[in-house]
């Protein structure tokens, strides 16, 4: 008879209770999962936003998506509008902002509208995501990405979330007790390990505690995974700069304000400012690096940002490294979240990075045998990750033509890792190509940073080659429709707030269709 395996996850909070929710989802009765969680720790809770891979997440949970926007106070994202990430307001003319939708560009009968719009005259052509997409139009007008009548995690246009962390736990919480996740409140004294260098036991204020498996969710403490394990910390603080943050909320000045479908990034001296409408109010944040300015010189920046209702509201700060453990994967002992790496908020990378570790443990676990039979195979697929990652946050940052100390660093060449000059050498004479990236290590696709890079004023000079795009004509009726294809969408699809209201307000589903069982 085979002895039922055992995993303990350490640390609650988002990484906590979807590795534990998704654990017991996909490796079923078989396995006994139990969450250890301190009710003296809180959530942080950075950033508030997804990237779309959350909807497959939540469908595979089988959580209901009215529930859930109505449990987290969430509210739907089209992608992010990025401004004066170019150059500073009012320096050399209109102020400078583009967008970076969820929706691919518009690819039909096997023909690309990039060159097309590569082609046209860059002082006449529209934005590049404008140009290519109906998702600008929709966002812009501050329309939804669906009929509050469709089903679960369906529409016409890609979407993911911004939602209050707080409430986001309690509903992954809530369905991982449904999949039979047994959670004991509590703390770890000790970490005892075995003459191999595995975790033996821990010591905690509820008992001593063994498992086959541990997760350490316990954030940027990394108890287990760093603290016990010794796993070391590779910095990336040499390529993204940022390391701290000032967070707020702001309610709305009335309760039928509209509410933005995209994260707002502004680009301040020292950094960035998110944005996000949440049902309630607007969650805000100062994200700088303490290299280039202080912290009250950060407040300032947030309180110019916030306007004259600054001195209502109260601000948290937070400190981060960016970077991530070497071997998230030691022995018996598996970092999620936080305790294996973070970057910086931009892009809202944390959760997909959640997402994407505890994808690769569920497929990966060893039923029986040794526990760290995927450890190899588990590090090498994430800090690829992480490294990927890296990449496309930094292109954010190096194509900036702002003045700054902190934006010419970031311009600097020598800051810049050489996997993304080489491809930025590349795309001056052709587009990002799918081909460029190995999906299993990619967090973003090739179209990802074309709406970036040409977002950014970035050349690709095709005309030498001109010739070899002739349906120029084919093209511009494209251009045409896809125009049209979004004016009627802003008429059709309705108000971001009516529809958050719609869902929120609508006869209770409860969180799970499937109460029980996997």
């Amino acid at each position: 008879m085979t002895t039922r395996r055992t995993i303990l996850i350490v640390g609650g909070g988002t990484a906590g209770w979807l590795t534990a929710a998704y654990l017991a989802k996909a490796l079923g009765p078989s396995v006994g999962i139990t969450l250890l969680e301190s009710p003296d720790i809180g959530i942080i809770g950075v950033g508030e936003g997804t990237f779309p891979t959350i909807r497959d997440t939540l469908r595979f949970l089988g959580i209901d998506e009215a529930a859930f926007v109505r449990e987290t106070s969430a509210t739907f994202k089209q992608g992010v509008r990025f401004r004066d990430w170019l150059r500073p307001p009012g320096d050399g003319g209109d102020d400078h902002s583009y967008f970076h939708p969820f929706e691919p560009p518009f690819y039909a009968e096997g023909t690309s509208l990039v060159p097309y719009w590569l082609l046209q005259d860059d002082a006449t052509r529209p934005p590049f995501a404008e140009a290519v997409t109906i998702q600008n139009r929709v966002a812009e007008a501050q329309r939804g990405p669906k009929q509050s009548s469709e089903g679960d995690f369906e529409g016409p246009l890609n979407y993911a979330y911004h939602f209050d962390a707080v409430g986001l736990s309690r509903v992954l919480a809530d369905r991982a007790r449904q999949l039979g996740v047994t959670h004991l409140p509590g703390r770890v004294d000790a970490v005892a390990t075995a003459e191999n260098g595995w975790i033996a036991h821990l010591d905690t204020d509820v008992g001593r505690l063994q498992a086959d498996l541990y997760i350490d969710c316990t954030g940027f403490r990394a108890e287990l995974i760093g603290r016990a394990m010794g796993s070391p910390f590779r910095s990336v603080a040499d390529q993204l700069f940022t390391d701290r943050a000032i967070t707020c909320k702001l309610p709305y000045d009335r309760p039928d304000a509209p509410i933005e479908s995209y994260t707002v990034a502004s680009a301040h001296e020292a950094g960035w400012i998110w944005d996000i409408g949440l049902a309630g109010a607007r969650g805000i944040g100062c994200v700088y690096s303490s290299r280039y300015i202080d912290d009250d010189r950060a407040a300032a920046i947030l309180g110019d940002y916030v306007g004259a209702r600054a001195g209502e509201v109260s601000t948290r700060r937070l400190s981060f490294d960016a970077g991530y453990r070497e071997r998230p994967w030691i022995g018996n002992c598996v970092a999620v979240g936080l305790s294996g790496g973070f970057l910086e908020p931009l892009e809202s990378t944390g959760v997909v990075l959640i997402e994407a570790a505890v994808g690769m443990i569920a497929e990966l676990f060893p039923h029986h045998g040794p526990a760290d039979l995927p450890a190899r195979r588990f590090n090498e697929l994430m800090t690829a990750r992480y490294a990927t990652i890296v990449t496309f946050l930094k292109l954010h940052y190096c194509l900036s033509r702002r003045p700054e100390p902190f934006w010419r660093d970031n311009a600097d060449p020598a800051t810049i890792p050489e996997r993304l000059r080489d491809l930025l050498d590349q795309w001056r004479y052709r587009p990002p190509s799918r081909f460029d990236f190995m999906i299993d290590v990619e967090s973003f696709a090739f179209f990802n940073y074309q709406y970036i890079l040409y977002g950014m004023g970035f050349r690709t000079d095709l005309s030498a080659g001109r010739r070899d795009f002739p349906d120029t004509a084919e093209a511009e009726r494209l251009f045409a429709r896809i125009k049209g294809y979004g004016e009627r969408a802003t008429l059709d699809l309705p108000m971001h707030r009516n529809l958050v209201e719609q869902l929120a307000q609508g006869a209770p589903r409860g969180i799970s269709r499937e109460r029980t069982g996997s």
